[in-house]
């Protein structure tokens, strides 16, 4: 028979499986896939990871307690990137973390339930992975690697840093819309006396590349604009090392071709997009639908330079452009 002291501690502890179902639930693990166009190997990735990772511990998702990370690589595959995406779609994550519009695409191929929040992605709009910037609908948003405008201004930066180029070749991928539209917003505004040429380059033509740059720098004053693409991901040392062999001033959309080689760069500051990717992560895992998130602009670009290359190609950097550099690599 239980006793009135017993039966008042029984109601205590009754009393408190709610709290403790709360807090366990609370604590419970949460699952974030993420799928990268890159291989695991290269270092701008690894670094845009570590800094995806450390946000969300700062937000209290600590992998291995409250949250498991299931990380993937493609490798510019477009085959490895479906099979990747249906993978990670099959381990029910909560929400997947990606960047390319090539990435979200696989994804949303997978799942129209499963949220997914990219970094890096150009014109989604145009892409078909959203409906708005603003209203993104669907299960997707996230952060633009730039808008079009950003691409417009590095021809301008090609006859700044080397005056006497009067032919440009314009590095894209054709295959995707976004290859598509930055070349024409360099061609909106090139100058008169510039004559603009596309290079259409797939995301695995590592070895015809090679052709095109050569066949560019017979003719004396050609230039090089490399835009966003899979292949320059996952292959800036080759682009910079063509570049550099032939004597082609270059101007790239990302620091990290400048930090392999490359003459000059003008884009966002990757990593914190994805810093800012992190941030969507938590509110998605607290409830917010991604629907109710718009698709933000980056907010931070970098000019960089190297010095080295400059000189290697006997140019001088003008004093304006050293101005304003954010980084001057020597």
């Amino acid at each position: 028979m239980i006793g009135r002291r017993e039966f008042i501690a029984g109601l205590g502890s009754a009393a408190a499986w709610p709290v403790l179902a709360r807090a366990q639930q609370r604590e419970r693990q949460r699952r974030v896939g993420m799928l990268f166009n890159t291989a695991e190997s290269d270092r701008v990735r690894q670094a845009q990871l570590s800094t995806l990772v450390q946000r969300l511990k700062e937000l209290n998702w600590d992998d291995g307690r409250n949250v498991r990370l299931d990380i993937r690589w493609a490798a510019g595959n477009a085959d490895a990137a479906h099979k990747y995406a249906a993978e990670l779609v099959a381990l029910m994550p909560d929400v997947i973390v990606t960047d390319t519009s090539p990435l979200v695409a696989a994804l949303q191929q997978s799942t129209s339930t499963v949220p997914i929040v990219f970094a890096g992605v150009i014109d989604p709009v145009g892409a078909g992975l959203v409906e708005s910037l603003p209203r993104p609908g669907g299960n997707t948003t996230g952060f633009l690697a730039f808008e079009y405008a950003t691409s417009a201004k590095w021809l301008g930066l090609l006859k700044e840093i080397a005056p006497g180029v009067m032919r440009a070749a314009v590095l894209r991928d054709s295959t995707i819309a976004a290859g598509i539209g930055q070349f024409a917003a360099i061609q909106a505004v090139a100058p008169i006396g510039v004559e603009l040429s596309a290079i259409g380059i797939g995301p695995r033509d590592v070895g015809a590349i090679e052709d095109h740059v050569a066949a560019l720098a017979r003719d004396a004053n050609s230039g090089l604009v490399v835009t966003a693409s899979p292949f320059g991901a996952n292959h800036p040392d080759v682009v910079t090392a063509l570049a550099a062999r032939y004597k082609l001033p270059a101007v790239y959309p990302f620091r990290y071709f400048v930090v392999t080689g490359g003459l000059i760069s003008y884009g966002p500051d990757v990593l914190d997009q994805f810093q800012l990717a992190a941030g969507y992560v938590d509110r998605i895992l607290k409830g917010e639908k991604p629907a109710d998130l718009p698709v933000q602009s980056p907010t931070k670009f970098e000019l960089v330079i190297n010095l080295k290359t400059a000189k290697a190609l006997g140019l001088t950097i003008p004093e304006t452009l050293l101005a304003t550099a954010d980084e001057v690599i020597q």
